[in-house]
C-alpha cells in the first residue's frame, strides 16, 4: 500500500486531497500545527476523519519535519502548509515567510537527507503573478504583490531548484482561486455565501465587503485536487498552472449568490472601507493549456455553478 503524507491537511484542498488518495487506496497522514486542538472539520465534513492518521508538526521546526517524514515513510509529500490569507500576510510578513517558504525548504531537505526518492508536491500560487492582463502560463513573469505571494514565488523557485540540483521528484502547482463548500468562513467566498443564505432566509443584517471590482479566476477545490494527484504520476516532475480560463469580478460573485434567492444585492451589501488590501491585485486570470495536453485535466465547474453547490451545502447546514 502506497503512503501519503499531507502536510496541512485541515484546509480545503487537504481534505478533498486525503479522500482522493484514500479512494486511490493510500494509507494517509496528515498534519497540523496541534492535530490534538484542530477540529478538522473539512475531514469530519468528509467523513473520513477516522480513516486518516493524524500528527502534529511544526514546519519550521527542522526536527519536527525530518522526525515526520523518517516516522511515516511516505512514497509521497504534499505540501499544503504554511499561512494562507494574502491579507494577514501584511499583517504578519514574518510569521507567513517562515510557514510558507523556510517550511518549504524543511520539507525539501528532509526528504534529500531520508529518501531523495520520495515525490514532492509544493502548493504555489497564481498570487505570484500579480496583475495578470492576459492569461498567464508557466512561463508568465512572477510580480507578487503581497508578503503572501513573495513568500509562494521564493518557494516556487525553491523547489525548481531542488528538481534541478538533486533530481528530485519536485513540483509545483500554481492554482488559481478556488472555492468549495468546505472553504472556511475566513475567505470571503464563504463569507458571501453565508450571508446570502442567512439573509435569503430572513435575516435583515448588512453583507459588509472590500473591493468588489476584483476579477478572479475561480474555480471548483474537489476538481482542482485531481490536478494536484496527477502532477505525481507523470513521467517526470513539471509545474502546472491549474486553472478555469474564465473569470468574474467579486461583484459577479455576490450577485450570483443573491440571484439565488431573487434577492438585488445592493440591497443587502455595504462597502467597508477597512476591508480592502493595500495592494490588491485587480486582474487574474490562468492559461491551463499545458495540464489538458499533459495531465488530461481540464476544469468543468465555473463560478456560478460552485456558488450554488456552496448555497446549497450551507442550507442543508443550517437545516432549511
Amino acid at each position: 500500500m502506497k503512503k501519503a503524507l499531507i502536510c496541512g491537511i485541515s484546509g480545503q484542498d487537504g481534505s478533498y486531497l486525503a479522500e482522493l488518495l484514500l479512494k486511490e487506496g493510500y494509507q494517509v497522514f496528515g498534519t497540523s500545527r496541534d492535530a490534538q486542538i484542530n477540529p478538522f472539520s473539512g475531514l469530519k465534513r468528509l467523513g473520513i476523519k477516522e480513516k486518516v492518521t493524524l500528527l502534529s508538526m511544526t514546519q519550521t521546526d527542522f526536527r519536527s519535519v525530518l522526525q515526520t517524514i523518517k516516522n511515516t515513510a511516505p512514497d509521497e509529500v504534499y505540501n499544503l502548509a504554511g499561512q494562507t490569507s494574502v491579507g494577514l500576510s501584511f499583517e504578519q510578513p514574518v510569521e507567513t515567510f517562515e510557514t510558507v517558504t523556510v517550511g518549504t525548504i524543511n520539507l525539501l531537505e528532509a526528504i534529500r537527507f531520508l529518501n531523495p526518492a520520495i515525490k514532492f508536491y509544493n502548493a504555489s500560487s497564481s498570487e505570484c503573478f500579480g496583475n495578470t492582463e492576459t492569461s498567464a502560463n508557466e512561463d508568465t513573469p512572477f510580480h507578487p504583490r503581497s508578503p503572501y505571494a513573495a513568500a509562494k514565488a521564493a518557494a516556487h523557485w525553491i523547489v525548481a531548484n531542488y528538481r534541478e540540483a538533486y533530481n528530485m521528484y519536485a513540483c509545483s502547482g500554481i492554482l488559481f482561486n478556488h472555492e468549495s463548500p468546505i472553504r472556511p468562513e475566513r475567505f470571503v467566498s464563504q463569507k458571501i455565501i453565508s450571508a446570502a443564505v442567512r439573509i435569503g432566509n430572513g435575516s435583515k443584517e448588512k453583507l459588509k465587503l472590500g473591493n468588489l471590482e476584483v476579477i478572479r479566476d475561480w474555480g471548483y477545490a474537489k476538481e482542482y485536487v485531481e490536478a494536484i494527484y496527477r502532477m505525481l504520476h507523470q513521467p517526470q516532475p513539471d509545474d502546472f498552472v491549474i486553472a478555469t480560463g474564465t473569470s468574474n469580478s467579486l461583484r459577479d460573485m455576490v450577485h450570483a449568490a443573491f440571484n439565488y434567492y431573487g434577492l438585488n444585492w445592493e440591497e443587502h451589501c455595504e462597502i467597508d472601507e477597512t476591508l480592502k488590501r493595500p495592494s490588491d491585485i485587480s486582474q487574474s486570470l490562468g492559461n491551463a493549456a499545458k495540464a489538458k495536453q499533459l495531465l488530461h485535466w481540464e476544469a468543468k465547474t465555473l463560478m456560478p455553478e460552485v456558488v450554488k453547490l456552496m448555497i446549497k451545502d450551507c442550507e442543508q447546514r443550517i437545516g432549511k
